[in-house]
This record gives C-alpha cells, sequence and structure tokens, in this order.
C-alpha cells in the first residue's frame, strides 16, 4: 500500500527547503469565523497552521471543525489530536473525519492533564499514549487496517508529526524520547518553544550523534514574548520552558513600551541562529494571540517568500 502522502508540508521539507508552520487556537465559542481571521493574516507566510486541540485542557472549538475551515479556504491544516480525551475508537474516528476532507498532516500529543483546565472534575482518558497515536496513524496509513484488524476503505494519506521538549527534566532522556517517537513513525517533530539557544543546539548534536536528524524532519519552536512580564511567567510558571535569566534581564531593560519589539527582536535572532544548525530543516512560530506579528518574524528571520509547491 501507497505511504505517499499529498501533504503540502512533506512536499516543501522533502525539497529540501526550510519549512514555516505556524498556530491558531480556536475560539471559546462557535463563532468559526475568528479562526479564519487569525488564518487571513498568516496564511501567505506559512506552509501549514496548526490547529490546537482543547489547549491546556480548556474547551475550545474543536481541532477538526476548525481545519476544515481552513482547508475550505485553501490553507494547509496541521490537525493537532491529543490522548488526552477520547478512546481509541475517537480518535481512529477522527482521523478518517480528517481525512475525508482531505486534511494530511496530523500532530500527535499526550495532551494537558485536566486538572490544569476548565473541567479540572473532567475524567482523563489516555486509552492509548501518544506514542501509541503515532503509530495508529502510521497502521491506518500503511497497513489500511484498524487497531482491531479490520480494513479501512480508503485509509487517511496522512504526514505525521509530534512534539519534543528539549528542556524538561531529566535533560538526558529528552533525546532517547525523540528516539521512540521516530521509531514509532513519526515524520516531522516540532519542538517546544526555544529560549536557551545553547541547550538546544546540545540536544540537536545528541539528536545528529544518533542520525535522527537524517530521520525526522525538526521544526524549532519559537514564541515572541509580549513583555518582560510574560518572560518571567514563562521562566518561572510553565513547566518544561527554559528561560535564561539574560533572556528576562534584556526583556526587563527596555521601556516598557518598547518591550514587545525586543521580544520580536529576540525571535528574529533565534530564527537567525539556528537556520545554521544541522539538522534545523524548519521554524514553528508560536505567536499565542498575536497572529499579526508572525508575517514581521517570518519575513525578517529570512524565511519569505515561501516556496511555490505543485499540489
Amino acid at each position: 500500500m501507497s505511504t505517499k502522502t499529498p501533504s503540502k508540508l512533506e512536499k516543501v521539507l522533502t525539497a529540501g527547503h526550510l519549512a514555516v508552520t505556524s498556530e491558531c487556537g480556536p475560539p471559546r465559542g462557535s463563532d468559526g469565523e475568528s479562526i479564519a481571521k487569525k488564518a487571513e493574516i498568516i496564511k501567505n507566510h506559512v506552509d501549514a497552521i496548526n490547529i490546537t486541540d482543547n489547549q491546556t485542557s480548556v474547551t475550545r472549538l474543536c481541532s477538526l471543525a476548525a481545519c476544515i475551515r481552513l482547508k475550505l479556504m485553501g490553507v494547509e491544516p496541521v490537525l493537532q489530536m491529543t490522548v488526552r480525551d477520547r478512546n481509541r475508537i475517537g480518535l481512529q474516528s477522527d482521523i478518517l473525519g480528517a481525512a475525508s476532507f482531505d486534511i494530511h498532516n496530523i500532530l500527535c500529543l499526550s495532551g494537558d492533564h485536566q486538572q490544569f483546565g476548565d473541567c479540572p472534575q473532567g475524567q482523563n482518558v489516555f486509552d492509548i499514549d501518544s506514542m501509541q497515536l503515532i503509530q495508529t496513524v502510521r497502521l491506518m496509513r500503511d497497513e489500511g487496517k484498524f487497531l482491531g484488524g479490520d480494513d479501512i476503505d480508503r485509509p487517511p494519506k496522512m504526514f505525521v508529526g509530534a512534539a519534543a521538549n528539549p528542556f524538561a527534566d531529566p535533560f538526558e532522556i529528552r533525546v532517547r524520547r525523540l528516539a521512540k517517537k521516530v521509531a514509532a513513525g513519526a515524520e516531522f517533530i516540532q519542538t517546544q518553544c526555544i529560549y536557551n539557544l545553547d541547550k538546544f543546539e546540545l540536544w540537536m548534536k545528541q539528536a545528529r550523534d544518533r542520525g535522527l536528524h537524517e530521520k525526522v524532519h525538526i521544526l524549532a519552536g519559537v514564541t515572541p514574548f509580549k513583555s518582560a512580564g510574560m518572560a518571567k511567567y514563562m521562566k518561572n510558571r510553565v513547566p518544561g520552558m527554559d528561560v535564561p535569566d539574560e533572556v528576562v534581564t534584556r526583556m526587563s531593560g527596555v521601556p516598557k513600551e518598547k518591550q514587545a519589539d525586543e521580544g520580536i527582536n529576540i525571535c528574529v535572532e533565534t530564527i537567525q541562529r539556528l537556520k545554521e544548525v544541522e539538522g534545523v530543516k524548519g521554524f514553528h512560530v508560536m505567536a499565542i494571540e498575536w497572529e499579526e506579528k508572525v508575517p514581521e518574524i517570518v519575513e525578517r528571520g529570512g524565511l519569505y517568500p515561501r516556496p511555490k509547491i505543485d499540489e
């Protein structure tokens, strides 16, 4: 059975271009126009747009419906899917739902624990884990089989992604965990946002030492700071985030009205430095509720115009 996917994102990466993805958080309501407006701002500066799946365990418009809206706009979506909320029946069903609209990219995630969200009393599912979700998508695509063993009529053609956090403790298992996701069948990786460049470059070196940079497309995650307060919050309050003291000091060292500009400068400098790192195949720009800055970041980072790929 053919494993070829029609994903534009995959074609950009296979052609050797640095890929650019971004993401949009769906609204806390049923107004799908809000996601369309966000996508309209960034669509010409990226190759694909991730739609988050009830991020931070807060109830939102579902990722699949938002991805369909993007697809109908002519924008390439990446369906984010967590194993927190659905069992293997629901997960496979939603994968087929995405495929029925010719959505060809999926990012397989665990999902934040529900105690952090708006329904802490909700039951989490975790019937399978994120590694097994990767394997499930590959089984459905490559073998045309459900987990139960039955054949699939029109298997989903998915380019399969996963997330990686180079900064979570313990650091020494970070590359081993990446290797497991690659072994499970991940074809592209989007990383946690990067502020500690030295540590990220060490992680990349360890990944290269195992040859992982030749087996998977690694997209480096970047998020611009809006303020010194945001930098301090992410340093002190967000698990798995590594914001060096010198970055906080730099953000705090400029007047309040110029801190947003400084955050953009740091983000652009990060892209320019990481473009030179062997094995970095692109960038995932996460401008949280700040989509209007994505075009500037992409242009100043030397990642524009985007390559034209024959559909």
